[in-house]
């Protein structure tokens, strides 16, 4: 099956889960439906119970004698590198850039509702979990399906594992190294397959360990990450004071209304905004999505209620401060809705689009495949006759076609599979990694992020696109590194132990082999594997809301021993 095979069929799920029908789709009234179904049965749980929860993640309630793998903060740290990745620097960005400023909105509502989810799964998790003659310990959702919610669900807890091992090669693993490889190229101009080549080999020095050695990695890389991220957002919002108001404004006016001709888009519907901040929201923390339920499974403590307070924090960490930081600085710089000088190289990955009639983009900037250029056309002192040049949803102005830092002459031939053929003057075919298109470019992704840091630190340092690269590098392989413990347990679920190695082996493959690959390919396959593993999740937390109120009246009826613990209990 070739690539353009693969997008049709990945563009298909992809609809069916996010865009059907369309005047609201099924999926975002699911998620957010079991988000307000949990808070209200719980009684707001994610704002009466921070304290205590801030408690159990210090240490005071960490008991050496309880069973499992790792402590409290080893668990949370475990999957918040998972939840603080890509999503926190290049799906905000995404989300802007295609839903405009109130897509974050909508961003927080995901995460405040999440915060019940991640409380009821990871809970459950811990309440259902295995632990195996050597002391491992298996969770998840697949583990309480079958066994809350009975035997005759088990080919529900079945299809979630495999969603999960489909999703921990998309969204926990593509496309981390995608993105990843596109910053460094970006910044560097490093080629992608050097970077997934690198990114991989340290991905897998680190997964072969188990729980324990990702748990020890990601309780240093986590908080060190994070402080460098924060530090330099908050300094650009510090040297953009003034404008912070008016990007606060910006976001609440934008997140109820339907904007036209604004960010990388050509018009936008209001489900359209609204479902690209669901969709970056439960990207970035996982909430009802199933995943940190398997890492908190591992944790230390015999009592689930603690550990579900424990994730529960997780959303807010993740969404409402890297997020919002992320988002505040694209919105307070502006570069949202600007258009960078640059030039690229012709590549997949560049997701270069070539019209002969610019009206063919319909609304929210989408561009049907049957309406690119085919044919030939000629290229005279770098100028394309007839054609327009588009990129990340919006034309290319002032584009020049360059080779070797100089306007091309020639022709172009565009296949039917959209593959360009650059053949020059005097009639010889030039390899279209050699040709480049220069001209201001709406930025999408992490680039955006990059240029928005770059931006704003300016009035200090010239580097600023810097930390966002370094940030990305760390975020990423902290990503891919816990995901990968996701996509084990589910193999071990499906098919045994002796399948977790093969299968470690196949996700250091995938994510050097996505960073190849296009933008929307990448995204297209993270997002549809990512709803399709928070469906059977989600249906089971609604079934198994019962279970989840009677454990948290049962926990807080009784008094707790206190531990004098050093902090984070390590």
């Amino acid at each position: 099956m070739n690539s353009d095979a693969i997008k049709q069929v990945i563009d298909s799920a992809y609809k069916y889960i996010w865009e059907w029908p369309e005047a609201l789709p099924y999926f975002i009234v699911l998620l957010l439906g079991t988000g307000i179904f949990l808070t209200t049965r719980l009684r707001v749980i994610q704002l009466r119970m921070v304290s205590h929860s801030l408690a159990i993640i210090a240490g005071y309630y960490d008991d050496p004698k309880d069973t499992g793998e790792i402590s409290h903060f080893q668990a949370l740290t475990a999957a918040l590198s998972a939840t603080i990745g890509i999503g926190n620097i290049s799906g905000v960005a995404t989300a802007i850039h295609y839903g405009g400023p109130g897509a974050l909105f909508w961003m927080w509502v995901t995460a405040i509702l999440g915060c019940a989810s991640k409380y009821a799964e990871c809970t459950l998790s811990n309440h259902y979990r295995e632990v195996h003659e050597d002391e491992t310990v298996s969770g998840g959702p697949m583990y309480y399906i079958e066994k809350g919610m009975g035997k005759n669900w088990k080919w529900l807890a079945i299809i979630f594992a495999a969603c999960a091992v489909i999703s921990s090669f998309g969204s926990g693993n593509a496309v981390q190294s995608f993105t990843v490889a596109d910053s460094f190229r970006s910044d560097f101009g490093i080629p992608p397959w050097i970077t997934g080549a690198v990114s991989a080999s340290l991905v897998a020095l680190v997964i072969i360990g188990g729980i324990k050695r990702i748990g020890r990695v990601t309780s240093k890389l986590v908080p060190f990450m994070s402080i460098i991220y924060f530090i330099g957002a908050v300094t650009v919002l510090f040297i953009n004071a003034p404008r912070i108001p008016q990007a606060i404004m910006t976001i609440f006016n934008d997140a109820f209304t339907a904007k036209a001709g604004v960010g990388g888009f050509f018009g936008s519907t209001f489900m359209f905004m609204m479902v690209w901040g669901v969709k970056r929201g439960i990207f970035s923390n996982e909430a009802g999505q199933g995943s940190a339920p398997i890492a908190h499974a591992a944790a230390k403590t015999d009592e689930p209620v603690r550990e579900g307070l424990v994730a529960m924090m997780g959303p807010y960490i993740d969404t409402l401060l890297i997020c919002t930081l992320t988002g505040l600085v694209i919105v307070t710089v502006g570069v949202w809705h600007g258009k960078k000088v640059e030039a690229i190289p012709f590549t997949r990955q560049s997701d270069i689009k070539i019209l002969v009639d610019p009206a063919l983009i319909g609304v929210n900037g989408l561009i049907d495949d049957s309406q690119l250029k085919t044919g030939t056309f000629t290229i005279a002192r770098g100028e394309a006759s007839g054609t327009s040049f588009v990129r990340n949803g919006s034309f290319v102005d002032d584009a020049v076609v360059l080779l070797a830092n100089e306007p091309f002459n020639g022709i172009c031939e565009i296949g039917d599979d959209g593959s360009a053929v650059f053949i020059d003057k005097f009639g010889r075919t030039v390899p279209s990694t050699d040709i480049r298109l220069a001209g201001a470019m709406m930025q999408n992704g992490s680039p955006l992020t990059a240029w928005a840091f770059q931006t704003g630190l300016a009035p200090i340092t010239s580097g600023g696109n810097y930390i966002v690269t370094i940030a990305v590098f760390l975020f990423a392989i902290s990503t891919a590194i816990s995901w990968s413990y996701y996509g084990d347990r589910s193999v071990e679920y499906l098919f045994g132990r002796r399948f977790i190695m093969p299968y470690r082996v196949v996700f250091c493959i995938v994510h050097f082999l996505a960073t190849v690959l296009s933008l929307e390919l990448v995204w297209g396959f993270g997002d549809t594997a990512l709803g399709m593993m928070a469906i059977p999740n989600l249906i089971a937390l609604f079934a198994l809301s019962g279970v989840v109120r009677r454990l948290t009246t049962d926990y807080f009826s009784r008094p707790h021993k206190r531990y004098k613990k050093k902090l984070f209990g390590r």
